[in-house]
């Protein structure tokens, strides 16, 4: 695409034992969606109710893209453009994010995985699966609505129609792949996203509650053998 990439790593390496041990217990939830799918806002709805930690993949990379270095503006470069930021970086910066976090009980990932090298990447270094994973379906229509609404607030520079649609298709092309890996994990949940938010709420609760009470099954089995 034009883009050096060159300061940016493509892969990554498995986590120490003792750090892969670490994201062992806490539930690992991934929110997927297309941009302008909702799922920012129920993120942040979902960490506060249930204490989760967190990490929003796209709020890092925008930090990142702030930075005056070379790495701050290939990142900025990658991103106006509508493209991908290369895996190796994404998984790094997400785990760097993770392990930082002190005795949580679990993780809201929000925007991750991107495409199927990240979701195989992501088990290859940290040694697990995501409980569960949240897609949250929308229109393309809807979304674009929805960041061009955003991009007369001025949240962000790369809410514009050409980088939207843009970014949908990257998005479309790439998440498919994504999609039938985890029906085939039956780890994929889809959640309506042109519903009222506070209806995707609810559902996204149904999720969550799911999951909090088969992890709670999974440690009390395991506890007794």
């Amino acid at each position: 695409m034009g883009i050096c990439q060159g300061s940016l790593p493509k892969t990554t390496k498995p986590l120490k034992r003792e750090l892969k041990e670490k994201l062992q217990s806490p539930i690992i939830i991934f929110m997927i969606g297309g941009p302008g799918s909702g799922k920012r806002m129920q993120g942040n709805k979902l960490a506060n109710k249930y204490d989760f930690y967190h990490v929003a993949i796209g709020e890092l990379l925008r930090e990142e893209a702030t930075r005056p270095t070379r790495k701050g503006k290939t990142i900025r470069d990658i991103m106006l453009k509508g493209a991908l930021v290369p895996s190796g970086y994404i998984l790094e910066l997400l785990t760097d994010n993770m392990l930082k976090a002190e005795n949580v009980k679990g993780f809201f990932v929000e925007g991750f995985p991107r495409e199927i090298h990240q979701a195989k990447l992501f088990e290859e270094v940290v040694g697990r699966s995501p409980n569960i994973v949240i897609v949250f379906d929308c229109s393309t229509e809807t979304m674009i609505q929805r960041l061009l609404i955003r991009s007369q607030m001025g949240e962000r520079v790369d809410d514009h129609e050409r980088i939207i649609r843009h970014r949908l298709e990257t998005y479309y092309t790439l998440c498919e792949p994504v999609f039938t890996y985890y029906v085939q994990k039956s780890l994929l949940r889809n959640i309506l996203g042109e519903e009222p938010p506070d209806t995707v709420f609810t559902k996204c609760c149904s999720v969550v509650d799911d999951v909090i009470k088969a992890a709670a099954s999974t440690t009390k089995l395991v506890s007794f053998t």
